[in-house]
């Protein structure tokens, strides 16, 4: 049977995962009033929301974790991993919204990695595909397809097949991280491989942002909002969603991200007026209820092992 802590633990991990995937939602409201009053390119955003993240996931390691971070090289290698596909899934997500607009991009995107994830987590860590993940994944994407897939209502901005492409490499850096970071969180602490990721991945950006960002004129408000996204839907987000994931499956946090894109359409609406259609709505409801789903799912999973 299973036991009260276990219980609490994965009720605690879906949690967390939830609340991680919300505050990613605003990370495209931010983005968008950042591109409205600046020159900042998809790649200076992607530093920056790295690089203003470390510092504030680097005190919390030191003070966490202390000056003991003695693991096996493998471990390091597999953050430095991590951080390099952080920093390349951004910029390939935020590239393919300047190919096929933001709908086209985030609807390929968000829906391959659940299914990228779920098929890694099955072959790479033996992980059962049980019936309630099935039906869960299966409303998430038809939840996605209605609230944000309406394709032949966005004009392509650029190439159709790089924009493609780009999307799918950012789905499958995201879900190649997911499974990776859950791996880590068994052996280390989700502060240590999220600090040494950041830092990695802002190195690995830097290079390419650094003639835009010194060409760029800073305003205060431009400050506060960098300084945001680096926060809060970054150091905070990411490490809740790798202290989540020490208690759920892969496959389960990969859906439980998809409330990140039904937060972006309620701000959307709040912010910039964009009324959703009917098919929105019924989207956000197959969400909710893939949310559900995942959770009674998990529920029982734990009972029976």
């Amino acid at each position: 049977m299973l036991s009260h802590s276990s219980s609490q633990g994965s009720t605690a991990g879906i949690f967390a995962v939830a609340m991680s995937a919300i505050l990613w939602g605003t990370v495209g409201v931010a983005t968008q009033t950042i591109y409205r009053q600046s020159e900042l390119s998809a790649v200076s955003v992607g530093f920056y929301r790295l690089a203003c993240g470390f510092p504030f996931v680097a005190l919390l390691c030191w003070k966490i974790v202390g000056m003991d971070c003695r693991l096996p090289v493998r471990h390091y290698l597999q953050m430095g991993l991590v951080g390099f596909l952080l920093a390349l899934y951004q910029v390939f997500f935020f590239a393919a919204i300047s190919q096929i607009g933001v709908a086209v991009a985030t609807l390929i995107t968000l829906c391959t990695a659940p299914v990228l994830v779920a098929v890694i987590s099955v072959v790479v860590l033996r992980e059962r595909l049980t019936g309630a993940t099935l039906l869960s994944l299966s409303a998430a994407v038809i939840g996605i397809v209605l609230l944000v897939g309406r394709p032949g209502n966005v004009p392509i901005q650029g190439s159709l097949p790089l924009g493609v492409a780009l999307s799918l490499g950012s789905a499958t850096g995201y879900a190649i991280v997911t499974i990776i970071g859950r791996h880590l969180a068994r052996s280390c602490h989700a502060i240590l491989s999220t600090t040494v990721a950041f830092g990695i991945g802002a190195l690995l950006l830097l290079p390419f942002a650094a003639a835009n960002l010194a060409a760029v004129t800073y305003t205060a408000r431009i400050w506060e909002v960098i300084c945001y996204i680096g926060l809060v839907p970054t150091a905070v987000a990411y490490l809740l969603f790798f202290t989540g994931m020490r208690s759920i499956r892969a496959a389960s946090a990969s859906i439980l991200t998809l409330l990140e894109p039904l937060t972006a359409t309620i701000l959307s609406w709040f912010m910039f007026g964009e009324r959703l259609a009917p098919t929105g709505m019924l989207g956000g409801l197959f969400l909710l209820a893939a949310m559900a789903i995942l959770y009674y799912g998990e529920k029982h999973l734990l009972q029976n092992r």
